[in-house]
């Protein structure tokens, strides 16, 4: 029986305590609340914040879940825009044009398997917070007056520099502008997560000395497609300021992900859902 964990705020906007899987599966949300906004062009910045409740796995590959704030931004100035989701952050230098540039960052805390543990999981030793600095790159295309049609593609490569897993990941991610009404928007998405061994080890894997501990098998993972998903975001406009944005979405551990005895005694389905009220400036 899955059990659900209340989290403590550990931060003002905290996804990025959210396992990997579920953490990329929400990046695309903030894409899609920037539709909310009323278009207007001033000279000083403009966009919106979004704050809520959201749910995610424990760690990756748990079976258990955990309440977490769910919160996002945009900032537009100057040419360049500014998007935040969780922990994570990026700078887009030509926010202007349909190519997407620029430095990204993500926070990602430590996994205390003593507290956040399924069964043996608990067993585990711990893996320290990470900070992972990179960059991304992407493209929109299509789509009429509305914004109805238009697909963007990226890429995401982010190296931990803080000894947390010590690895690189990176992500690619499809979306769509399904439709785009008075009140409403519905996007859809879909994304493609590679981790390299460091990460995969530091997540994944067991030691001797580990698996002596938790009676779970010895395992040392290599580097390759972790998982895919897929997810959908709605927002609806309440006023001229205030809206809600509403996000689902699911992915499937794969490889030696999905082998490891971590995601056996857990689930390889890691699912995601969050609620908030949008601000527009």
């Amino acid at each position: 029986m899955k059990r659900l964990v209340i989290r403590p705020l550990l931060a003002l906007f905290t996804i990025a305590s959210a396992p990997a899987a579920a953490q990329e599966a929400l990046g695309d949300t903030a894409e899609s609340g920037r539709k909310m906004e009323d278009g207007r062009e001033g000279k000083g910045p403009s966009g919106f914040i979004a704050l809520g409740p959201g749910t995610t796995p424990a760690y990756d590959g748990a079976k258990s879940y955990q309440l977490i704030p769910f919160g996002i931004a945009d900032l537009r100035w100057k040419g360049m825009e500014f998007e935040l989701r969780g922990l994570r952050a990026r700078l887009d230098l030509l926010g202007d044009s349909p190519v997407q540039f620029g430095p990204a960052i993500n926070l990602r805390f430590k996994r205390n398997s003593s507290s956040d543990g399924d069964g043996r999981v608990k067993l585990l030793d711990d893996v320290g917070q990470a900070v992972e600095l990179g960059g991304f790159v992407g493209y929109r295309f299509g789509g009429d007056e509305k914004g109805q049609g238009e697909v963007a593609v990226d890429l995401t490569v982010l190296k931990d520099v803080n000894d947390g897993h010590d690895g690189l990941v990176a992500t690619a991610q499809l979306s769509y502008a399904a439709y785009r009404g008075g009140r409403v928007f519905v996007n859809v998405d879909a994304q493609a997560n590679y981790s390299d061994g460091k990460y995969m080890r530091s997540y994944f894997g067991l030691t001797a000395e580990e698996s002596l501990r938790s009676g779970l098998a010895a395992y040392r993972p290599g580097g390759g497609l972790r998982d895919v998903g897929a997810g959908a975001t709605l927002g609806y406009r309440l006023s001229r300021r205030w809206g809600l944005i509403a996000r689902a979405g699911a992915n499937h551990y794969l490889g030696d992900a999905g082998d490891s005895p971590i995601v056996e005694e857990g689930s390889k389905v890691q699912a995601i859902a969050g609620l908030a009220l949008s601000f527009s400036f």
